[in-house]
Protein backbone atom coordinates (compact mmCIF):
# COMPACT_ATOMS: atom_id res chain seq x y z
CA UNK A 1 0.00 0.00 0.00
CA UNK A 2 1.35 3.40 -0.73
CA UNK A 3 0.46 4.46 3.24
CA UNK A 4 2.62 2.74 5.66
CA UNK A 5 2.04 3.09 9.19
CA UNK A 6 4.26 1.49 12.10
CA UNK A 7 2.28 -1.46 12.40
CA UNK A 8 3.23 -4.81 11.11
CA UNK A 9 0.49 -5.53 7.74
CA UNK A 10 -0.77 -8.94 6.88
CA UNK A 11 0.28 -10.09 4.00
CA UNK A 12 -1.56 -11.88 1.28
CA UNK A 13 -0.13 -14.92 -1.17
CA UNK A 14 -2.17 -14.71 -4.17
CA UNK A 15 -1.72 -17.70 -6.81
CA UNK A 16 -2.89 -16.87 -10.19
CA UNK A 17 -5.31 -19.20 -12.36
CA UNK A 18 -5.18 -20.57 -15.57
CA UNK A 19 -5.65 -24.25 -15.32
CA UNK A 20 -1.96 -24.17 -14.20
CA UNK A 21 -1.34 -24.17 -18.45
CA UNK A 22 -1.16 -20.23 -18.98
CA UNK A 23 -1.39 -16.88 -16.93
CA UNK A 24 0.27 -14.93 -14.70
CA UNK A 25 0.80 -12.07 -12.31
CA UNK A 26 -0.75 -10.06 -14.92
CA UNK A 27 -3.83 -12.05 -14.83
CA UNK A 28 -4.28 -11.50 -11.71
CA UNK A 29 -3.00 -7.63 -11.16
CA UNK A 30 -6.46 -5.50 -10.89
CA UNK A 31 -7.80 -7.77 -7.89
CA UNK A 32 -4.37 -7.68 -6.03
CA UNK A 33 -4.16 -4.21 -7.03
CA UNK A 34 -7.84 -3.29 -5.31
CA UNK A 35 -7.32 -5.27 -2.20
CA UNK A 36 -3.82 -3.73 -1.55
CA UNK A 37 -5.53 -0.38 -2.18
CA UNK A 38 -8.37 -0.78 -0.68
CA UNK A 39 -7.51 -2.79 2.50
CA UNK A 40 -3.77 -0.91 3.14
CA UNK A 41 -2.61 -5.05 3.00
CA UNK A 42 0.08 -5.98 1.43
CA UNK A 43 -0.27 -8.52 -1.26
CA UNK A 44 2.57 -10.80 -3.27
CA UNK A 45 1.54 -12.14 -6.19
CA UNK A 46 3.39 -15.19 -7.21
CA UNK A 47 4.46 -16.35 -10.89
CA UNK A 48 5.52 -20.28 -11.36
CA UNK A 49 6.28 -22.28 -14.05
CA UNK A 50 3.40 -23.86 -16.30
CA UNK A 51 2.32 -26.94 -17.99
CA UNK A 52 2.86 -29.12 -19.78
CA UNK A 53 6.30 -27.99 -19.89
CA UNK A 54 6.20 -28.01 -16.04
CA UNK A 55 3.76 -30.64 -14.92
CA UNK A 56 2.73 -31.59 -11.22
CA UNK A 57 4.55 -30.98 -8.80
CA UNK A 58 6.49 -28.39 -10.99
CA UNK A 59 4.10 -25.34 -10.32
CA UNK A 60 3.31 -26.55 -6.38
CA UNK A 61 6.74 -26.65 -5.96
CA UNK A 62 7.47 -23.28 -7.08
CA UNK A 63 4.31 -22.32 -5.15
CA UNK A 64 5.45 -23.59 -1.73
CA UNK A 65 9.47 -21.90 -2.39
CA UNK A 66 7.77 -18.51 -2.34
CA UNK A 67 5.36 -19.13 0.53
CA UNK A 68 8.28 -20.18 2.57
CA UNK A 69 10.22 -17.13 1.22
CA UNK A 70 7.42 -14.83 2.09
CA UNK A 71 7.47 -16.52 5.34
CA UNK A 72 11.52 -16.17 6.24
CA UNK A 73 10.99 -12.68 4.89
CA UNK A 74 7.77 -11.27 6.48
CA UNK A 75 9.49 -8.65 9.13
CA UNK A 76 11.72 -7.51 6.79
CA UNK A 77 9.05 -6.41 4.14
CA UNK A 78 7.27 -4.86 7.12
CA UNK A 79 4.74 -7.84 7.11
CA UNK A 80 3.50 -10.06 10.08
CA UNK A 81 4.91 -13.61 9.94
CA UNK A 82 1.70 -14.73 11.80
CA UNK A 83 -0.18 -13.20 9.56
CA UNK A 84 0.22 -14.63 6.48
CA UNK A 85 -2.30 -15.86 4.04
CA UNK A 86 -2.80 -18.03 1.01
CA UNK A 87 -5.04 -17.19 -2.09
CA UNK A 88 -6.04 -18.16 -5.45
CA UNK A 89 -8.45 -18.57 -7.78
CA UNK A 90 -9.56 -21.53 -10.22
CA UNK A 91 -6.42 -23.63 -10.46
CA UNK A 92 -4.57 -20.93 -8.77
CA UNK A 93 -7.39 -21.87 -5.60
CA UNK A 94 -6.47 -25.59 -6.10
CA UNK A 95 -2.54 -24.51 -5.53
CA UNK A 96 -3.43 -22.56 -2.36
CA UNK A 97 -5.13 -25.23 -0.84
CA UNK A 98 -2.24 -27.52 -1.75
CA UNK A 99 0.85 -25.41 -0.84
CA UNK A 100 -0.97 -24.54 2.44
CA UNK A 101 -1.12 -28.01 3.20
CA UNK A 102 2.86 -28.62 3.01
CA UNK A 103 3.09 -25.73 5.92
CA UNK A 104 3.46 -26.60 9.24
CA UNK A 105 0.18 -25.87 11.05
CA UNK A 106 -0.18 -22.18 12.37
CA UNK A 107 1.98 -21.01 9.00
CA UNK A 108 -1.01 -19.54 7.41
CA UNK A 109 -3.40 -17.66 8.96
CA UNK A 110 -6.45 -18.03 6.18
CA UNK A 111 -7.02 -19.05 3.11
CA UNK A 112 -8.83 -17.30 0.24
CA UNK A 113 -10.52 -19.30 -2.62
CA UNK A 114 -12.23 -18.46 -5.63
CA UNK A 115 -13.88 -21.09 -7.58
CA UNK A 116 -10.93 -23.65 -6.61
CA UNK A 117 -10.43 -27.00 -8.72
CA UNK A 118 -10.77 -29.37 -5.65
CA UNK A 119 -11.52 -32.91 -8.23
CA UNK A 120 -9.23 -33.03 -10.91
CA UNK A 121 -11.16 -34.83 -12.89
CA UNK A 122 -14.94 -34.92 -14.17
CA UNK A 123 -17.36 -35.50 -11.26
CA UNK A 124 -20.59 -35.57 -12.54
CA UNK A 125 -21.99 -33.38 -10.37
CA UNK A 126 -25.01 -30.96 -11.54
CA UNK A 127 -23.20 -28.12 -12.00
CA UNK A 128 -20.13 -29.62 -14.02
CA UNK A 129 -22.87 -31.29 -16.58
CA UNK A 130 -25.36 -28.11 -16.60
CA UNK A 131 -22.92 -25.32 -17.55
CA UNK A 132 -21.06 -24.88 -20.49
CA UNK A 133 -19.41 -21.90 -22.28
CA UNK A 134 -19.28 -20.17 -18.87
CA UNK A 135 -16.00 -19.23 -18.96
CA UNK A 136 -14.81 -22.80 -18.28
CA UNK A 137 -16.47 -26.10 -19.59
CA UNK A 138 -15.90 -29.77 -19.07
CA UNK A 139 -13.92 -30.68 -21.90
CA UNK A 140 -11.86 -27.47 -21.36
CA UNK A 141 -10.91 -28.61 -17.49
CA UNK A 142 -10.40 -32.11 -18.58
CA UNK A 143 -7.96 -30.61 -20.93
CA UNK A 144 -6.41 -28.57 -18.34
CA UNK A 145 -6.18 -31.78 -16.07
CA UNK A 146 -4.60 -33.86 -17.83
CA UNK A 147 -2.06 -31.25 -19.03
CA UNK A 148 -0.92 -30.72 -14.75
CA UNK A 149 -1.30 -34.68 -14.46
CA UNK A 150 -1.69 -36.97 -17.21
CA UNK A 151 -1.57 -39.92 -14.94
CA UNK A 152 -5.08 -40.73 -13.61
CA UNK A 153 -3.31 -41.13 -9.94
CA UNK A 154 -4.57 -36.64 -10.06
CA UNK A 155 -7.72 -38.60 -8.96
CA UNK A 156 -6.11 -39.63 -5.90
CA UNK A 157 -3.09 -37.55 -5.34
CA UNK A 158 -4.43 -34.91 -2.78
CA UNK A 159 -2.06 -32.58 -3.59
CA UNK A 160 -3.94 -32.73 -6.91
CA UNK A 161 -7.01 -33.11 -5.97
CA UNK A 162 -7.79 -32.02 -2.19
CA UNK A 163 -10.79 -33.79 -1.95
CA UNK A 164 -9.23 -36.85 -2.33
CA UNK A 165 -7.31 -35.98 1.24
CA UNK A 166 -7.96 -36.97 4.74
CA UNK A 167 -10.07 -35.97 7.08
CA UNK A 168 -6.61 -35.57 9.30
CA UNK A 169 -4.74 -33.64 6.23
CA UNK A 170 -7.97 -31.20 5.99
CA UNK A 171 -8.20 -30.45 9.64
CA UNK A 172 -5.00 -28.52 9.22
CA UNK A 173 -6.18 -26.59 6.93
CA UNK A 174 -6.69 -22.63 8.84
CA UNK A 175 -10.24 -20.48 8.60
CA UNK A 176 -11.13 -20.54 4.91
CA UNK A 177 -13.23 -18.17 2.57
CA UNK A 178 -14.60 -19.74 -0.74
CA UNK A 179 -16.73 -17.25 -2.71
CA UNK A 180 -18.20 -19.38 -5.52
CA UNK A 181 -19.48 -18.61 -9.00
CA UNK A 182 -23.41 -19.72 -9.41
CA UNK A 183 -23.06 -20.73 -12.61
CA UNK A 184 -19.52 -22.67 -12.76
CA UNK A 185 -18.92 -26.00 -13.51
CA UNK A 186 -17.09 -26.02 -10.13
CA UNK A 187 -20.02 -24.89 -7.78
CA UNK A 188 -21.12 -27.85 -6.64
CA UNK A 189 -17.52 -29.57 -5.87
CA UNK A 190 -16.61 -26.02 -4.14
CA UNK A 191 -19.38 -26.65 -1.84
CA UNK A 192 -18.39 -30.25 -1.42
CA UNK A 193 -14.96 -29.25 0.14
CA UNK A 194 -16.68 -26.29 2.68
CA UNK A 195 -19.49 -28.63 3.98
CA UNK A 196 -16.32 -31.29 4.29
CA UNK A 197 -13.59 -29.37 6.18
CA UNK A 198 -16.92 -27.37 8.55
CA UNK A 199 -17.77 -30.55 9.43
CA UNK A 200 -13.72 -31.35 10.63
CA UNK A 201 -13.93 -28.64 12.24
CA UNK A 202 -12.43 -25.86 10.47
CA UNK A 203 -13.55 -22.41 10.52
CA UNK A 204 -14.68 -22.20 6.92
CA UNK A 205 -17.02 -19.94 4.90
CA UNK A 206 -18.84 -20.30 1.18
CA UNK A 207 -20.52 -17.16 -0.22
CA UNK A 208 -21.89 -17.61 -3.53
CA UNK A 209 -22.68 -15.02 -6.18
CA UNK A 210 -25.74 -16.94 -8.40
CA UNK A 211 -25.39 -14.91 -11.49
CA UNK A 212 -21.47 -15.09 -11.75
CA UNK A 213 -19.41 -17.13 -13.99
CA UNK A 214 -16.50 -18.65 -13.78
CA UNK A 215 -13.18 -15.99 -14.23
CA UNK A 216 -14.93 -12.70 -12.69
CA UNK A 217 -11.71 -12.49 -10.70
CA UNK A 218 -9.31 -11.96 -13.98
CA UNK A 219 -11.82 -11.10 -17.02
CA UNK A 220 -13.20 -7.75 -16.94
CA UNK A 221 -17.26 -8.15 -17.54
CA UNK A 222 -18.30 -9.10 -14.30
CA UNK A 223 -17.82 -5.85 -12.25
CA UNK A 224 -20.67 -6.42 -9.44
CA UNK A 225 -19.40 -9.84 -8.63
CA UNK A 226 -15.49 -8.40 -8.98
CA UNK A 227 -16.31 -5.55 -6.49
CA UNK A 228 -18.30 -7.53 -4.20
CA UNK A 229 -15.44 -10.22 -4.23
CA UNK A 230 -12.79 -7.61 -3.03
CA UNK A 231 -15.40 -6.22 -0.46
CA UNK A 232 -15.51 -9.71 1.11
CA UNK A 233 -11.48 -10.48 1.07
CA UNK A 234 -10.73 -6.72 2.50
CA UNK A 235 -13.31 -7.97 5.64
CA UNK A 236 -11.60 -11.27 5.57
CA UNK A 237 -8.32 -10.33 5.67
CA UNK A 238 -8.63 -7.49 8.22
CA UNK A 239 -10.09 -10.17 10.95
Amino acid sequence: PERRSDEALPLLIYLHGGGWTFGSINSCARFCSEVCSRSGISVLAVDYRLSPEYPYPTPLDDCEEAIRFAIKNAARWGCSPNRIMVGGDSSGGNLAISSTLRMNEGDIAGLLLFYPVVKAWNDHTPSWQKYKGFGLDGDLMEAFNQSYEPSPDRIHNPEISPMSATDKTLKKLPRTLLIAAGRDILACQGKEFIDRITSLGVNATRLEFPSAVHLFITVPGQETAFNEAVKYTVEFLGK
